[in-house]
């Protein structure tokens, strides 16, 4: 699972997901790519568990980017703890995702078949299960 090797602190304060990010807006590197549509916190096993569904497709004739990495350590204090104390130690890591941001690309694959298999890598990653808007989009490379 991806986790940063080094930190320059212990312990991070919280990053905002609302609005629209700055870069990592357009497919790049690949032909098609899954463009978040809402922000949202993305852990690392999410993160894992949508390269192994995109990884089985892509085999050795395409090739698959992640674009996103997990740099926030979320924090989380042990159960039946008193108040204070410091802050709690880092449980997991996520990566913080603005609207238009894009996670996967993949290249090398026919249409029909990478638009497949990214609609089934947005379904490991984090959604609201009463809403009704679309979370994350399939996009592709405009030239």
């Amino acid at each position: 699972m991806l986790i940063p090797k080094k930190t320059k602190y212990r312990y991070n304060h919280s990053w905002k997901y609302e609005g629209h990010g700055k870069g990592n807006q357009e497919v790049n590197f690949g032909e098609f790519g899954l463009q978040a549509q809402q922000g949202a916190y993305i852990s690392n096993k999410a993160i894992e568990a949508g390269r192994k569904v995109i990884s089985p497709f892509v085999k050795k004739t395409g090739k698959m980017w992640i674009r996103i990495f997990p740099h926030l350590g979320k924090t989380k204090k042990p159960l039946e703890v008193r108040m204070g104390s410091g802050k709690g130690s880092v449980e997991s890591w996520v990566a913080v995702v603005k609207a238009g941001t894009i996670i996967f690309e993949v290249q090398g694959l026919p249409k029909d078949i990478a638009y497949e298999v990214l609609e089934k890598a947005s379904y490991k990653l984090p959604k609201n299960p009463g809403e009704t808007k679309v979370k994350y989009k399939v996009v592709e490379r405009n030239e």
